[in-house]
């Protein structure tokens, strides 16, 4: 009897120590990490860092007032560029630029420093080889366009850009490494990129000029950007009167012909553009220029 005892003593122990060890040895579950939340109630993703930029026409007065975004984080084993964002300069158009071209400076010019800060962050994304053609356009004619705004405002109030001492020469704004002008912005790279269109799209803050349009250039909507603002400028009058056999054309037709007869002449450059089939006969002449300022 007492060995019996004995024997389901040890047996009772030896089922209590091997129970301690299971449960000992098991894993509490991992809680699962809480999503990092922002203060606009957005998650945080792994894959982007998070930036802060101003309300894009105003620069604000308190911290309530920044907007925060989720911005690409550059992938540097890869070297590829960020797709460049002309949000800032695309909003500052639709405030400030009316349907028909003409700039609001007294107004915009209480929001300088906003775009002063769009252009220092053109200089601090200069286009590389790595960029594709439409992303270079668009960045290049931004820039010229922002530039001469930009230039306006630190003279205003003007009654021309030619009031201005050497507008196009002056170098006021620095990209990458280099200061810049207007003049090498349009000759020595735009033009320089066979796509005569580009004198549609860039603007000299003048009467005469092709209308300055109120959104910003972007590399997805380029063609059809580009598209719209030549057929916008010959179909009007003011600036260019087209028929059959008469041209009264701009004499941004004349400065700079060449650019217009790469692929034919003028005349085949205006019929892919033209509500009217103009004959390869027509007489042709130039307007006068209005230097005005486009307000």
């Amino acid at each position: 009897m007492k060995l019996l005892s004995l024997i389901f003593f040890t047996c009772l122990v030896l089922s209590c120590s091997g129970t301690k060890s299971v449960v000992n040895n098991t894993k509490k579950p991992t809680p699962k990490p809480t999503p990092k939340t922002e203060g606009n109630g957005s998650v945080a993703n792994s894959n982007t860092e998070v930036i802060k930029i101003t309300d894009a026409l105003h620069v604000p007065d308190s911290n309530e007032e920044i907007e925060i975004i989720e911005k690409p984080i550059l992938n540097a084993e890869e070297n590829v560029p960020e797709v460049f964002n002309h949000n800032i300069l695309n909003n500052l158009l639709k405030a400030y630029v009316s349907e028909a071209g003409n700039v609001s400076y007294k107004d915009l010019k209480k929001n300088h420093k906003l775009l002063l800060s769009y252009i220092e962050q053109l200089g601090k994304n200069i286009p590389n080889n790595a960029w594709s053609k439409e992303e270079k356009l668009a960045y290049w004619i931004n820039a010229y366009n922002a530039m001469t705004i930009d230039l306006i405002l630190r003279h205003y109030p003007v009654k021309s850009i030619k009031d201005i001492k050497n507008p196009w020469q002056q170098r006021y704004w620095k990209l990458g490494e280099k200061w810049y002008n207007l003049d090498e912005i349009e000759h020595d790279i735009l033009r320089k990129m066979n796509e005569p269109r580009i004198h549609f799209a860039i603007v000299c803050a003048s009467y005469s000029c092709p209308k300055l349009q109120n959104e910003a250039f972007n590399a997805s909507n380029l063609e059809a950007q580009l598209t719209n603002a030549t057929n916008e400028f010959l179909s009007d009058p003011e600036r260019n009167t087209i028929s059959v056999n008469n041209l009264e054309l701009s004499k941004i037709f004349q400065w700079f012909a060449k650019d217009f007869k790469q692929n034919g002449s003028l005349i085949d450059f205006l019929n892919r553009y033209s509500k009217v089939e103009i004959s390869q006969n027509a007489k042709k002449r130039f307007k006068d220029y209005s230097w005005d300022l486009n307000e």
